[in-house]
């Protein structure tokens, strides 16, 4: 419902491309969003349902609107990333990396140096990156330093001062892994051109360096310096070697960003990879924290304005997962097929893998959030109206008839409830019939939480296909349960889930943690249920033998039973044994009996 003052406002909102910022009653921003159209945008919120319960209240707590105007949708979306990150509204997703990156630097100075750093200072210098790992950053300045030997010292090399003669040479020097610049003993034309190759290895083109030192492997080699040659030849090696490391797509793809998304309930995950003359140079996955049910294609547009600006990405080609409006000035492409497909697919694989250890880590530290998560997603699976915190699982066993008996095992969490389990023995059903005996124990299960006012399960799962199920169900329907408990039926062959009143199964992704925790609960009821009716036909074998034994009435059978533990061990005893227990007369019958 909106309130004269904002209906006003949206009214003189302009047609075009901008960034609006809801205000609540106490000045406070809660939301800010951008528009093509800020128009249309803001007043979709006042004229739509909104399902999802936080959209309402964001909507029902607008008090004002502002606004500002941009000139495309691309500066929009860098506008309302700024300013969420300043103001972090309460309803938008939080768009924020607290890590500091390190960067390799170029420092701007005669004989430059190169070093890596977490601070970028606005000094003329370049900077590379940031880079998101470390062990990369280390591992290129090696490779670096193994094939260009540069300066480390924090030395003033102006000319005057060379000429001057106001420095020595250190240990570097004298070790090989400095050319002693600060003597004059390096040509600044030569030591530049290093520099440049190094320019070009950190972003990810090994084409030029590789040629350069191939053609000064050669030289050394005509003018018979074959030690020289076999040095530059073990570098050349070095750099081919890391080469084929980063080398993993088409060369001819150059500067180029890749971004993908994949999503759950509470969670998106955007992944960038960043390819240069070939090579991957870069990978990064942005975890963000959905508010309103954003869609996939919403988190993905904020996570490439994100990401690029985190690492001043210039690329003009991005290759997408998802479709999803970025401005004009940028070629935006699916990849269908081929080299570009195989690179969205690698980052999308990149995706799932940091959500997967995402989940293992928040399994460790956070496990409610773990529980949660796993909730919703079987409640969005099933399509559950509540999730099923609470879940209750019944299988039948018998054997042609004999010892029907059911188990009904308790899942809580989706961990078993194991002091809840509950064996029941068929008293209603004669004969083999499955369907009967579900109905039964559902009947007798719930009409006992109902009596004694106990919680009931969120989700009832039945071993079985349809026929088990539609006997369940009767018993719902009798205790007057239908609706309030939702109730589904697995059938073992193909891992059909089936639902009342719906011919046609769901089948689930094998490797789904719903199907997973179905399963579990199946095979759990079906373990249970079988230990139970083993140890029933067990005892009925024991008891049937020992009874047809003249003279040998409930007490003995017990007091054998008592002493022996086991029909084998009764079996097994020497005849002094069993008069002793039994005395003389009695002892020698049932000795005898059992041995004949």
């Amino acid at each position: 419902m909106k309130s004269e003052q904002v209906e006003i406002q949206i009214k003189s909102l302009p047609e075009v491309a901008g960034v609006y910022q809801y205000y609540d009653k106490k000045g406070k921003i809660i939301y800010i969003g951008k528009a093509k159209n800020l128009k249309k945008r803001v007043n979709s919120y006042f004229t739509k349902n909104h399902d999802n319960r936080r959209t309402a209240l964001l909507v029902k707590n607008i008090f004002r609107i502002e606004h500002i105007v941009v000139p495309s949708e691309m500066d929009a979306l860098l506008l309302e990333n700024n300013l969420i990150k300043k103001y972090k509204p309460r309803y938008n997703i939080l768009l924020k990396d607290d890590k500091t990156y390190p960067w390799i630097c170029i420092k701007k100075e005669p004989f430059p140096r190169l070093f890596f750093t977490r601070r970028v200072i606005k000094d003329g210098s370049e900077y590379f990156g940031p880079f998101t790992s470390m062990k990369t950053v280390r591992s290129l300045m090696d490779l670096i330093r193994n094939l260009y030997p540069l300066r480390s010292c924090k030395y003033d090399l102006s000319k005057e001062k060379i000429e001057a003669k106001k420095y020595k040479v250190c240990l570097e020097f004298h070790i090989g892994n400095c050319l002693g610049p600060c003597i004059g003993k390096v040509d600044p034309i030569k030591y530049d051109s290093n520099i440049a190759a190094i320019r070009n290895i950190i972003k990810g083109n090994f084409k030029s360096a590789l040629q350069e030192l191939k053609k000064e492997m050669s030289l050394h080699s005509d003018s018979m310096e074959f030690e020289k040659a076999q040095w530059i030849k073990e570098k050349i090696g070095n750099l081919e070697n890391y080469q084929a490391k980063s080398t993993v797509v088409n060369p001819k793809i150059n500067n180029v960003d890749v971004f993908s998304v994949i999503s759950d309930e509470s969670y998106g995950y955007v992944n960038y990879i960043q390819v240069s003359f070939g090579s991957i140079v870069r990978s990064h996955t942005l975890e963000i924290k959905k508010k309103l049910d954003e869609s996939d294609a919403r988190l993905l547009q904020l996570g490439v304005v994100e990401i690029r600006q985190l690492f001043s990405s210039t690329s003009p080609t991005i290759f997408l997962s998802e479709k999803v409006s970025l401005g004009n000035s940028l070629n935006l492409q699916i990849p269908q097929q081929g080299d570009k497909r195989k690179l969205v697919e690698m980052s999308l694989r990149n995706a799932k893998y940091f959500r997967m250890e995402r989940f293992k880590q928040i399994k460790i530290v956070d496990p409610d959030r773990h529980v949660k998560r796993i909730m919703e997603q079987m409640k969005k699976d099933l399509k559950l109206s509540n999730a099923p915190y609470h879940i209750e699982c019944f299988d039948n066993s018998n054997i042609q008839g004999s010892n029907p008996v059911a188990a009904c095992v308790v899942f809580k969490d989706g961990k078993p409830s194991k002091k809840e389990y509950r064996h029941y023995n068929i008293k209603t059903v004669t004969g083999p019939d499955d369907f009967a005996s579900m109905e039964e124990v559902v009947f007798r299960r719930y009409k006992r939480l109902l009596e004694e006012e106990a919680p009931l399960p969120q989700l009832i799962v039945i071993d079985g296909g349809k026929g088990q199920l539609s006997s369940a169900v009767k018993s719902l329907d009798l205790l007057d349960l239908r609706g309030r408990i939702a109730i589904l039926g697995i059938a073992k062959r193909l891992e059909e889930i089936y639902f009342p009143g719906d011919s046609i199964p769901l089948y689930l992704d094998k490797k789904s943690e719903t199907l997973k925790i179905i399963q579990r609960a199946r095979d759990e009821a079906h373990r249970f249920g079988i230990t139970f009716h083993r140890n029933k036909r067990s005892k009925a074998g024991i008891t049937s033998e020992l009874d047809r034994i003249p003279g040998v009435g409930s007490a003995t059978r017990n007091q054998l039973l008592s002493h022996f533990k086991s029909l084998k061990r009764i079996k097994q005893c020497t005849q002094n044994e069993m008069v002793a227990l039994l005395g003389p007369k009695k002892g020698e019958i049932v000795y005898k009996a059992l041995r004949s």
